[in-house]
């Protein structure tokens, strides 16, 4: 049971100054920290870190407000963030000690009974942002559903300007799937006909905006090139060693030392006798046998 004289959250937030709340409102929108979802007494709650909030209010977003404290370094932006914690905007939470490993799903909180503020702290959030833009989205919601409701109601000119629009909406919409349709077989006809398909506006289901959907207007298609996976390269690597350990001693040979191997004969003498094959030392059998381990450890 919370305490006889326990003030309200939403009570708390009403008292909060402007530059305060406009704070709150900035770290609840679209350029605040990263939220992410947890359980908070039976209830889903977003929580947030407060090293991602504390890089947020030193951002270029921030700093182009107006009417909200200045933050210049980090003391700054933690006193801001423990303003917000006075008026209940966001409380600092802790994951349980006992809690069972998480699945993907929302992770259990518990209300921290020390509400401080530090680089690794958690906090949740108790403020849904403005309502503004809450109201607004109903209201038009219920006009647009009136308006719909009504139809049969509405003047003639305005129903068949609706009918035409309708009509040209449905047209663009068969024009995409057709322009889709020949780009797929003209790429096929490319396969058979040449070496290199070709693709027709390749930019077409691409992220990017409607202009730059339909350039270039044909390019080839280009295989995406396959990343090369550690194990291999050092794989690659021992038996690279294996075949020819002397280069492998010449590369971890200390600066002003000789390298290991065979020694060749010198060229005043009369005779030249065959180069004895020398077997790699200790210390090389030991590094292949790693590299090997961690290779076995990888794949396993």
């Amino acid at each position: 049971m919370p305490p006889a004289d326990a003030t309200h959250v939403l009570d708390a937030q009403k008292k909060a100054p402007a530059d305060v709340k406009a704070v709150a409102d900035f770290l609840r929108g679209k350029n605040g920290p990263k939220v992410r979802r947890g359980v908070l007494n039976g209830k889903r709650i977003d929580y947030f870190k407060s090293k991602t909030a504390i890089r947020t209010l030193m951002g270029p977003a921030y700093q182009k407000l107006k009417k909200v404290p200045p933050v210049k370094n980090e003391d700054e932006a933690k006193a801001v963030l423990l303003k917000c914690i006075g008026f209940a905007y966001f409380l600092r939470v802790e994951k349980p000690a006992n809690a069972p490993p998480s699945s993907g799903g929302p992770k259990p909180l518990l209300l921290s009974q020390r509400q401080s503020l530090d680089d690794a702290s958690l906090h949740a959030w108790f403020y849904d942002g403005s309502p503004l833009w809450t109201i607004v989205g109903g209201v038009a919601m219920l006009v647009v559903m009136l308006a719909g409701v009504m139809f049969p109601l509405w003047p003639v000119r305005l129903r068949i300007g609706v009918w035409y629009l309708s009509v040209g909406a449905m047209g663009v919409i068969g024009l995409f799937i057709v322009l889709a349709i020949v780009r797929l077989i003209f790429w096929c006809l490319t396969v058979l006909a040449s070496k290199r398909a070709i693709w027709i506006f390749p930019n077409l289901f691409e992220d990017v905006g409607f202009v730059d959907s339909f350039i270039p207007l044909w390019a080839y298609d280009e295989p995406k090139k396959k990343k090369r996976r550690v194990g291999d390269k050092r794989s690659k690597k021992a038996g690279a060693v294996a075949a020819d350990p002397t280069a492998d001693l010449a590369d971890h040979a200390e600066p002003g030392e000789p390298a290991a191997g065979p020694v060749a004969a010198d060229t005043s003498t009369a005779t030249s006798t065959a180069a004895e094959p020398v077997a790699p030392a200790p210390g090389l059998r030991s590094r292949q046998a790693a590299t090997i381990e961690e290779i076995e450890d990888e794949d396993s």
